[in-house]
């Protein structure tokens, strides 16, 4: 007698292997091949320049193929791999093309601009887009869900965030959908004075109380231009005017975000501050499975605050709302020269505070924005925002002549 065959395995691709999100998605995958299920078949990961701990992965899953985004690497990354049958490649166009490979689910979490081209290529596969990666919706949201609508592919988001108010929002009420509330940790300097906040080092900023990040995001949760991504993210996931997208400081990181309805409800989904509970989801869904995460414990919860963001010390959440009323490529410009801040303060070139003032400066002076016709538009948008943005950087820097920090 032949038993009858079990269910295939998934095909799945993870952009972005390295990072901490890619990291909580393969501890995801190996708790699916340990949880009676069929194992997933890894088509590909990829990283940047943790070659030891991409290829460690590539081995460990079998891989197909493993990318790493530096041209440099390659050597490094094929003299790792020897002996596996792990293909290897090396470069932007090899990232695209590895996200471009057939698969049933596909993990996009490369940080910045960088991811938009891959997680494209992902969409236009069909398949289920677990969404890791803000600045697609940021910077060219209509062109992508477009793309998604196209290809038939399923969205998933998976910032915890807005995975939360997926699982709240019941399509069956979306007339009477009233608001969403993003809710956020306040990052490191939520009690900060604005002019200590002026003098915050690197260390300092990615510090983060609550949440093990990369650098890049744990800054971006410092200055809450993590939030204000999210609130241009969340209009086009979920169809809102900017008037419905609400933010609101809750430093103990449990409620990830509620849904407000026409009838005064809020609905709310909890959970410990864990990636895993978001990234599960968007692994089983539309299945609930059991998750090695941690269960809250109610009765240990002391107490659940809530506090109204400080706009003024925190401008990123004006900038964004400025952004999406502005429309257009407004977001793009927002994200690129949010980036070329980023990447000024870490090196040390300007101050915590000057990134939002690089930024309200960029977008005052690339205004009006023009629709994003296509990708070529969001890419030329993006690289003029952060010429102007380094033009910013440049001319206050010359002017004041104070080490970098902008009055």
């Amino acid at each position: 007698m032949v038993s009858p065959a079990g269910p295939a395995p998934r095909r799945v691709t993870v952009l972005g292997a390295t990072g901490s999100i890619g990291a909580s998605t393969l501890d995801i995958l190996r708790h699916a091949a340990g949880d009676g299920g069929p194992v997933p078949q890894v088509v590909a990961l990829t990283g940047n320049g943790n070659i030891a701990g991409l290829a460690a992965a590539a081995r460990e899953f079998r891989a197909e193929l493993a990318v790493t985004a530096d041209p440099a690497r390659y050597a490094e990354l094929k003299d790792a791999l020897a002996g596996s049958g792990v293909e290897a490649a090396a470069g932007p166009d090899a990232i695209v093309e590895a996200a471009a490979r057939p698969a049933d689910w596909c993990m996009a979490a490369i940080v910045g601009a960088a991811g938009l081209a891959p997680t494209l290529a992902a969409a236009a596969q069909g398949g289920t887009v677990a969404l890791a990666n803000k600045e697609c919706l940021v910077s060219a949201g209509d062109l992508f869900l477009a793309e998604i609508a196209r290809a038939g592919a399923t969205l998933l988001p998976v910032d915890s965030e807005h995975n939360a108010i997926f699982q709240v929002l019941d399509p069956a009420q979306r007339p009477a959908l009233d608001r969403i509330i993003l809710t956020a940790s306040g990052g490191p300097f939520r009690d900060w004075s604005a002019d200590r906040m002026s003098r915050a080092t690197l260390r300092e900023a990615v510090a983060h109380p609550n949440w093990d990040m990369g650098a890049r995001i744990s800054v971006d949760s410092a200055s809450m231009f993590n939030k204000a991504l999210e609130m241009i993210e969340a209009r086009h996931l979920f169809g809102l005017a900017p008037s419905q997208v609400e933010v609101l400081v809750h430093p103990q990181s449990v409620v990830h975000s509620m849904v407000g309805y026409a009838d005064g409800s809020v609905l709310a989904q909890l959970g410990a501050p864990d990636m895993r509970h978001a990234i599960g989801y968007a692994w089983n869904w539309p299945e609930r499975r059991a998750l090695p995460v941690e269960r809250l414990d109610f009765a240990a919860l002391s107490r659940l605050d809530f506090l109204a963001p400080d706009e003024t010390r925190f401008p990123a959440l004006r900038l964004a709302r400025e952004a999406m009323e502005a429309g257009g490529l407004a977001g793009c410009a927002l994200n690129a020269a949010k980036e070329a801040a980023l990447e000024a303060f870490m090196e040390a070139r300007i101050g915590f505070l000057d990134m939002a003032r690089v930024v309200e400066a960029t977008l005052a002076r690339l205004a009006p924005f023009a629709p994003a016709r296509d990708l070529g538009a969001v890419f030329a948008m993006d690289e003029a925002a952060r010429a102007e943005a380094e033009a910013v950087i440049a001319r206050d820097h010359a002017r004041l002549g104070n080490g970098g920090v902008l009055a």
